[in-house]
């Protein structure tokens, strides 16, 4: 794959919404040889008002400017799903890399022309799982490496949300929530994360079925999942996803079940997790959290485009894991 040949990545972000206010776009002037040059908005009160905050010196209301301007030589999609395919493409034929926000698409079929698409242009293609670079999540990792909880009997994802009518009040805003954008709805915003997680730190899923239903009838997407699957290891694995569920139920847990202990975390909780094992050891692991939290990840691959390192959530991982809930819903 082609690198960046001047040793700075110059980031042009299309859409720059609410996460790139502090998640990932602050980012890119931190890490070193990185700098933000433009950013894209429909809107151009919005966009213009984000580079002014941003201290950003060119700003458009058209993606195909930004994605063409010579001073830009990586794009940063930031839009909802729907329209990481068609950006994905223009980038690419620019020859321009990629990184995309999760989930990669709404479908399997369209993170595989995305693949294809930078594949033939020679750019790399990213995509923002950034829990495979935070420091407790690569401690889990090291952990299940190490076999200090033994061999791998198999995972459990549990998490319960309470339908908060004011977040889907106007679903035309709500893209989470709409099929047509996202893909699904909350489990694909949401379970992403935990199920690319579990790949980085388990390996591929190689078959996965389940349910799905829409119990409360806010929105039109799926507000209950639940799935088995199994990883190439032979790992054995199940979760269940309710977005409608009584408050007092309200949970965010995994369980990696080894033959000699477990490990515990809250996927999107603060930066720590619970190591049981057999032996009578209980420990809980701390870490501080990036104040940008795709500041190690948007790093990873400053460093992989200026050929100094690797980035580990690439558009091949990600496009399993679209794949994975792609299977669970069918």
């Amino acid at each position: 794959m082609k690198k960046i040949k001047d040793k700075e990545v110059r980031w042009g972000v299309l859409g720059v919404g609410d996460v790139c206010e502090k998640k990932s776009a602050p980012a890119m002037n931190l890490v070193e040889n990185s700098r933000l040059v433009a950013v894209m908005r429909r809107n151009e009160e919005k966009v213009r008002d984000f580079a002014h905050r941003h201290q950003v010196p060119k700003w458009y209301t058209d993606a195909d400017e930004l994605i063409n301007d010579p001073e830009v030589n990586a794009i940063y999609i930031a839009t909802p799903p729907h329209v990481h395919k068609g950006l994905t493409l223009k980038a690419a034929a620019a020859g321009k890399p990629v990184y995309v926000e999760k989930p990669m698409a709404r479908t399997f079929d369209e993170c595989k022309e995305m693949l294809a698409a930078c594949e033939a242009a020679d750019v790399p293609l990213y995509v923002a799982y950034y829990r495979r670079t935070l420091p407790h999540f690569v401690k889990i990792k090291e952990l299940i490496q190490e076999g200090v909880i033994g061999d791998i009997r198999y995972v459990n994802i549990q998490m319960n949300q309470v339908l908060v009518p004011e977040v889907v009040r106007n679903l035309d805003n709500n893209w989470r929530v709409n099929p047509e954008m996202a893909g699904g709805g909350y489990f694909y915003d949401l379970a992403s994360h935990q199920l690319d997680f579990l790949d980085f730190a388990l390996g591929p899923i190689k078959s996965a079925k389940g349910f799905k239903s829409n119990q409360a009838g806010i929105y039109e997407a799926e507000d209950m999942v639940t799935a088995a699957f199994e990883f190439e290891s032979g790992v054995m694995g199940t979760g269940s996803w309710c977005f409608s569920s009584g408050e007092v139920s309200s949970v965010d847990h995994t369980s990696i079940i080894g033959s000699k202990g477990q490990i515990s975390y809250e996927t999107f909780g603060a930066g720590k997790f619970i190591l049981e094992t057999d032996s009578g050891k209980k420990e809980s692991f701390e870490f501080d959290l990036p104040n940008h939290i795709q500041y190690f990840l948007i790093q990873s691959i400053v460093s992989d485009l200026l050929g100094e390192g690797s980035s580990p959530s690439t558009g091949e991982s990600a496009a399993r894991t679209n794949w994975v809930m792609e299977e669970i819903g069918r």
